[in-house]
């Protein structure tokens, strides 16, 4: 008997539709001769739902569902994840569960016991811990069904444990010998990997399989890549599904052997391919069909305006060149080539005459004072509000185009180039903006050479460079790293990178100051372990001095 992992891409609320999508997949399965198909976590509501359980109809909506779906379910056993009541007096009022569906009913009932409160998640927020949990019999063998973060707390793989409980340990020591979990994993860089071998870890030491199922697809700032897989009892992958696409993985529990579907390679491939699925799902549930991105002849605008058309097609991707007389002749040039290499719609729309009318209202106000980084905003704003009209008119999202090294440090403009729907590429540091729009290139060359040699610079002055303000890229990137991902302070910084202090806390100062930025700018997709937005939180009121 064979047994089935369906990785499906799910919409949060969408019951109708996931339900849907679990049927279809089931049925697939059963004709394939599966006795049993696996669904990630809460893949009947969507995941996250967030605050959404704590409305009292979303929760009845899962369990009607969930009976619907029960009923339509014959000759194969199905497991998906759902939001359930809590039975508990006191504490959270919801519980994220898993159901075990066969023959018509709902024959079980297992709720995840491990609520992480750390990065993007915030699990205890909404849902109560299970006390226990219990195996189950399928096909001769005793299954320990588990819920994502239940198997995270391995105390031979990790140096320091976040749980005083290990769910996984406990099945196995009530007789389990045959693991499952089901989990909604975000994506981010070498995510994949440390999954894996904390699966392999696990496989070995209880000298039992591990099948695990990932959701896939992008929802909100989150994208999860799938990379669904089967472990067997030496730690060897048996089993693999695709990653960053839907798919349906098929093994022999007994044989312990099954479907081994390629995946996309580590590095920029898969920021890549994380970044165009995180656009096309954004858009998507959100209800845009077409973009509108603004072009200045930069790298990252560039990359942005490659990812927006491999997300969307590009006959639904519009490229808007607004130059001042601060731009470039090669700026206009490379934006009008990367579109038609692109595909995409190219308009050209001159702000030099608005630019000229805004200094003339702000003159009486501003007599006697000479010009700064006022008029440079003034700028980048009149590009938003144009961006904006246009989302208006077309009813496209308007897709920002800063990266994480300018947001970082507030190298950008509110309600000017940080106006937009979605900041594709907020949590790319501008040294991976080059690497991935290198890759882009090595795949068809859609991004002219000019606009990967020129010195980066937001034109907003005569003859303006990036490094005017800020220090290279790389420089700044390292610093980044370190006290953004990483937590150290400006003298480990300074000491292990060989940086001048002063330089650091000139940097770090930067970052600080910027965090009102952070919190109004639009949402991000996720690929690297510490990106800015829900997964970071720090208060912009602050006067603190690392």
């Amino acid at each position: 008997m064979k047994i089935a992992l369906g990785q499906i891409n799910t919409t949060v609320g969408d019951f109708t539709g996931n339900a849907a999508k679990i049927a279809d997949y089931a049925g697939r399965a059963q004709s394939a001769g599966a006795g049993m198909i696996l669904f990630p976590e809460l893949s009947l509501c969507g995941y996250p739902p967030r605050d959404l359980v704590e409305r009292p109809t979303f929760v009845a909506r899962n369990r009607e569902t969930l009976e619907k779906l029960a009923q339509q379910i014959r000759g194969i056993a199905v497991i998906c994840g759902v939001a359930t009541p809590a039975e508990a007096e006191t504490g959270k009022r919801v519980m994220n569960s898993a159901a075990l569906l066969m023959d018509g009913r709902i024959q079980l009932i297992q709720s995840k016991m491990l609520l992480p409160t750390y990065d993007v998640f915030d699990e205890s927020r909404n849902f109560a811990p299970a006390a226990g949990q219990k195996l189950f019999p399928f096909c001769g063998k005793q299954m320990a069904l588990t819920i994502c973060e239940d198997a995270w707390n391995d105390k031979h793989f990790w140096d320091r444990r976040l749980y005083g409980v290990d769910p996984v340990e406990l099945l196995m020591q009530a007789g389990g010998n045959f693991i499952l979990n089901i989990s909604s994993s975000p994506f981010w860089m070498r995510k994949r990997e440390l999954r894996r071998d904390m699966l392999a870890a696990i496989a070995r030491q209880y000298k039992a399989p591990v099948a695990m199922v990932n959701q896939v697809g992008g929802n909100d700032s989150l994208v999860f890549d799938g990379s669904s897989m089967v472990v067997g009892r030496d730690g060897a992958v048996v089993a693999q599904a695709k990653s960053f696409e839907e798919d349906l993985v098929y093994f022999d529990p007994d044989a312990l052997s099954g479907d081994m579907h390629p995946q996309v390679e580590e590095g920029e491939a898969s920021a890549y391919a994380a970044l165009v699925l995180g656009t096309r799902d954004y858009c998507r549930k959100c209800g845009f069909q077409r973009a509108i991105v603004g072009l200045s002849g930069g790298i990252d605008s560039a990359l942005t305006a490659a990812i927006a058309a491999d997300a969307l097609g590009p006959d639904n991707v519009i490229g808007i060149g607004m130059p001042s007389m601060y731009s470039s002749e090669g700026s206009v040039s490379d934006a009008r080539q990367l579109a038609s290499n692109l595909g995409i719609r190219f308009e050209l729309m001159s702000i030099a005459e608005l630019f000229d009318t805004y200094r003339k209202v702000l003159a009486p106000v501003f007599r006697g004072l000479r010009e700064d980084v006022t008029e440079e905003n003034v700028q980048s704003r009149i590009r938003g509000t144009l961006l904006m009209a246009l989302s208006n008119k077309f009813g496209g999202i308007v897709l920002s185009t800063g990266n994480k090294s300018e947001l970082a440090v507030g190298y950008c403009t509110l309600y000017g180039d940080m106006a937009g729907g979605l900041a594709v590429i907020s949590d790319v540091p501008k040294t991976m903006v080059y690497r991935l729009a290198r890759y882009v290139n090595s795949q068809r060359p859609v991004i002219p050479p000019a606009t990967l040699d020129k010195p980066p610079s937001a034109e907003l002055r005569p003859n303006q460079q990036d490094t005017d303000t800020l220090p290279p890229y790389d420089v700044l990137d390292s610093i980044l790293e370190d006290y953004v991902e990483d937590l150290k302070s400006a003298e480990q910084i300074t000491s292990e990178r060989g940086l001048e202090p002063a330089l650091v806390r000139r940097v770090i100062c930067m970052i600080d100051r910027s965090e009102y930025k952070r919190q109004q700018a639009a949402p991000g997709i996720k690929i690297t372990e510490k990106a800015f937005g829900v997964g970071r939180r720090f208060p912009i009121a602050a006067r603190y001095e690392t």
